[in-house]
């Protein structure tokens, strides 16, 4: 969602930013463990997660879900694991770097790690197979309310322009909290495929989805 949105549609999401945020900050650190494994299980028993080779995670920030125990199975699988990189040219677009358990990190603008990789190692979101994006609401039209900064809409732009289903694959992870009525879809959103939250079953969304 891009952060110059005006009017009312901006103000609700900005109160319901406030909300969900404080009531994630809240959890506690056996409360988020709890929740990481849990949508690691979810997530792994999905079409989506056995069929995909290439795939992107993140890094939790905020007090975002986090991915670290699914990533873990993903490097024991043998799948090509990738984080989210901030263009150093278009400050409002991402790349994705190879990341395997122990490399450099440095931390970007906002303090959230990302690989030390050369520029020429980064992948555009075409080549993934699958992207597990982090969110702060969702509803279940697969509709998803991000911090305010537009990262994912605008790198995933090009998916709103095909007729056809091409990769990748979008699925948010979240905690069940964090759902909501209704969000409401502006044109440069980027729906969810799917959402996996820490209360099964996994939530299949838009007519992208063949499960």
């Amino acid at each position: 969602m891009l952060s110059a949105a005006v009017g009312p549609r901006a103000s609700t999401h900005s109160e319901t930013r406030r909300a969900i945020r404080r009531r994630r900050r809240c959890l506690t650190s056996s409360e988020q463990a709890l929740a990481a494994e849990r949508v690691a299980v979810a997530l792994a028993q999905t079409r989506y997660f056995r069929a995909s080779r290439r795939i992107a995670f993140y890094f939790p920030n905020d007090g975002e879900v986090d991915l670290t125990p699914v990533l873990k199975l993903a490097w024991a699988m043998g799948k090509r694991c990738f984080m989210p990189v901030l263009d150093t040219l278009r400050w409002n677009r991402l790349w994705f770097a190879p990341y395997r358990e122990g490399d450099p990190l440095i931390l970007n603008r906002f303090g959230i790690p990302e690989p030390a990789v050369a520029a020429r190692h980064r992948v555009h979101a075409r080549s993934l197979d699958l992207i597990i994006a982090p969110l702060v609401a969702f509803d279940r039209n697969g509709n998803r309310l991000g911090m305010g900064g537009g990262y994912y809409d605008r790198t995933l732009g090009f998916l709103r322009h095909r007729m056809r289903w091409h990769k990748p694959r979008i699925v948010g992870a979240a905690y069940h909290f964090q759902e909501v009525p209704r969000l409401g879809r502006a044109p440069w959103d980027v729906p969810l495929d799917g959402i996996v939250t820490d209360r099964p079953p996994p939530l299949w969304c838009g007519s992208r989805v063949s499960v």
